[in-house]
């Protein structure tokens, strides 16, 4: 008895597996690399007895032949509903190369012209005295002003816009929260230039102050807000109501669990948030014209003179027309680049930082 109650418990606990017969037909696994190198292998051949000189094109009819050709491969062994399966997948990967293709064409073209000119004598001198056919000079003025005048916008938009985020989540009700909301949404599809224009009637026309980075940076602080509400308003919606009824039916005040409990939860979707608002705001060229005015030299008095920036340090450069000059422009956006994504990887890693850990 006790040995077929064992091999009784041994079948029970043994995985079921469907006999062979029983299987659906599958592809194997080497049928996909062997299609892509089939289809890269035509697509090479008709390009070159068409004589077609782009790759793109070349590129094109690889992907349009390895796609009917899985299509119909699996539609003959697999079935159809696998067959579809296979051809909605395949289409989702090809919209996503799509869509990376021209990011990936404008960091391989932006790396392959910057990085020559990119030097330690570049970072560190400004374009005092450099006329625009001349080689040398260099950006430091406009990374000055550029890190200044995000550092204020930054300054003025964060506080507030998390501030109405807050407010929307928590407690807006009725026809200022609808108010609010109606503006933060016109605000969010203003173009850069009507902040500008707004800025230079207020704050120098109206007010006679003069150009300056501050008055830039209010144009982008402008430009920030929305983004920066939005973000954050849709990261405290996200973040579970149980959590803050657990932390209030502890006796604990609203303001408190807000700071304690619902602020740590989002945090990583709200410096995301953040990020995409600086990352825009750092690429803005026409307040900047507007407002800051630019300059060769060195400017550290952000609220005083004409200041530059990268963006339109860049802007400046391309318009030259010089081949000095387009280096200068290329090397200066790499440095755009660059401090775009270092940006990024700080919001990364305080999210991480700050993100709520779990007891074990």
């Amino acid at each position: 008895m006790t040995g077929s109650s064992s091999v009784t418990d041994a079948t029970a606990d043994a995985p079921l597996v469907a006999p062979a017969s029983l299987r659906p037909p599958r592809l194997p696994r080497w049928a996909t690399g062997a299609l892509l190198v089939g289809a890269v292998a035509f697509a090479v051949v008709v390009g070159v007895v068409g004589r077609l000189h782009s790759h793109l094109q070349w590129g094109l009819i690889a992907a349009v032949v390895f796609v009917a050709a899985t299509f119909g491969l699996a539609w003959r062994v697999e079935g159809r509903r696998r067959a579809v399966d296979r051809l909605a997948l395949l289409l989702v990967w090809a919209c996503f190369l799509v869509a990376l293709l021209p990011l990936a064409s404008l960091l391989y073209e932006t790396i392959r012209r910057g990085v020559p000119h990119v030097d330690w004598y570049f970072l560190t001198h400004s374009m005092n005295g450099v006329l625009s056919w001349q080689a040398g000079g260099g950006i430091y003025h406009a990374i000055l002003g550029t890190l200044e005048q995000v550092a204020i916008a930054s300054v003025i938009a964060i506080p507030i816009g998390l501030l109405t985020a807050v407010y929307l989540v928590e407690y807006g009700r009725g026809r200022l929260a609808k108010a609010i909301t109606f503006f933060v949404d016109v605000m969010t599809g203003i173009p850069s230039i009507v902040a500008g224009l707004f800025i230079l009637s207020l704050w120098i026309m109206m007010l006679d102050f003069g150009y300056s980075g501050f008055a830039g940076a209010m144009a982008l602080a402008i430009l920030m807000m929305p983004i920066v509400v939005r973000s954050t308003e849709e990261m405290l919606k996200l973040v579970p109501a149980e959590l803050r009824e657990a932390s209030l039916a502890l006796g604990v005040p609203k303001w408190r669990t807000i700071l304690g409990v619902v602020l740590p939860t989002a945090i990583g979707g709200i410096a995301t948030g953040v990020m995409l608002a600086l990352a825009r705001i750092a690429g803005e060229t026409a307040p900047i014209i507007l407002l800051v005015f630019g300059t060769n030299m060195i400017n550290g008095n952000v609220f005083e003179g004409a200041q530059s920036s990268l963006p339109l340090y860049v802007y400046e450069q391309w318009s030259f027309g010089t081949e000095a000059a387009y280096d200068r422009a290329w090397a200066a956006a790499l440095v755009l680049i660059a401090f775009v994504m270092v940006l990024n990887l700080a919001a990364r890693a305080v999210a991480r930082w700050k993100a709520p850990k779990s007891g074990r």
